[in-house]
């Protein structure tokens, strides 16, 4: 999902490179954080306790840390927490 995500990112600037305009670079800094949503959300409607609280932990995280170590504690939390609690 990092590497997806990243692509993301960086895929915008390269086809986009030429253009200066301001609300393009706007788009582009909010891509991310859309790819990830998208792949997340639907965990959280299926009302699995580890996947609530591997939520929290990532909500903590992403108030704290930057958007790649927020990244790397959503998904260590949440495939611990699955383990720990099935």
């Amino acid at each position: 999902m990092g590497i997806v995500t990243y692509l993301t990112r960086i895929s915008g600037y390269i086809l986009f490179r030429k253009f200066k305009s301001q609300y393009l670079k706007n788009i582009f800094e909010i891509v991310p954080g859309c790819v990830m949503i998208s792949l997340i959300t639907p965990y959280f409607v299926t009302g699995k306790i580890a996947d609530l609280i591997a939520l929290g932990f990532t909500i903590l995280a992403a108030i704290r840390f930057s958007f790649l170590i927020t990244l790397i504690i959503a998904i260590g939390s949440a495939g611990l927490l699955r383990y720990l609690l099935g």
